[in-house]
């Protein structure tokens, strides 16, 4: 098998294409971030309205709160077992 030698600009141009891929990436995923953060606070507001309400009609939601922490302390426990620990993401791009 033959192998070319790319010349000095191959190199260059190869690298501007990387350079302007990544760019371009971390553009748009700039963008989607953006998009999401307003979709959070939009939840949020509403989150906020929905508990309003709820206390307005007399729910006491911390100690709803307590009592469903304590709940999915215990199902943590028991699904930390069946489960292996959280991949990250780098370790899933390989």
């Amino acid at each position: 098998m033959t192998t070319k030698k790319e010349t000095p600009k191959t190199e260059a141009m190869s690298n501007d294409e990387q350079v302007g891929f990544h760019k371009g990436a971390l553009t748009t995923l700039a963008k989607e971030r953006q998009e999401l953060l307003k979709m959070v606070s939009i939840v949020e507001q509403l989150m906020q309205l929905h508990i309003k309400g709820l206390q307005e009609l007399g729910v006491d939601l911390t100690k709803m709160a307590e009592m469903q922490q304590g709940q999915e302390g215990a199902q943590n426990q028991a699904g930390a077992a069946k489960k292996g620990p959280h991949k990250k993401i780098e370790d899933m791009l390989k």
